[in-house]
């Protein structure tokens, strides 16, 4: 499975971004995908993740703010950040997750999202 990320970028805070992160290759592996990000200093820690029937689930310091989606058709996730705040700004990681859980991660490269005040 291969994960192309694209659609950060250096925003206001306030403002919105919208995270893409498609899949390829073996997507039958794919029980869920999600988004991690990383902040300088500070470890990966996981932000949203939709599975394939559409649940979603969000870290608490996104949820009313942050929006995660997916198009099974076209094995794309994304996701939706808005009233984006200083404290967002990290490199956001792709993730899809395997249907058996002792097989190990999909991640793919990391996208840089900036929030100036």
């Amino acid at each position: 499975v291969q994960l192309q990320a694209s659609g950060g970028g250096s925003v206001q805070a306030g403002e919105s971004l919208r995270l893409s992160c498609r899949a390829s290759g073996s997507i039958f592996r794919i029980s869920a995908m999600g988004w991690y990000r990383q902040a300088p200093g500070k470890e990966r820690e996981l932000v949203a993740t939709i599975t394939t029937e559409g649940s979603t689930s969000y870290a608490d310091s996104v949820k009313g703010r942050f929006s995660i989606s997916r198009d099974n058709a076209d094995y794309t996730a994304y996701l939706q950040m808005n009233n984006l705040k200083p404290e967002d700004t990290a490199v956001y990681y792709c993730n899809a997750r395997q249907w058996l859980r002792s097989d190990p991660d999909y991640w793919g490269q990391g996208t840089q999202v900036t929030v100036s005040s």
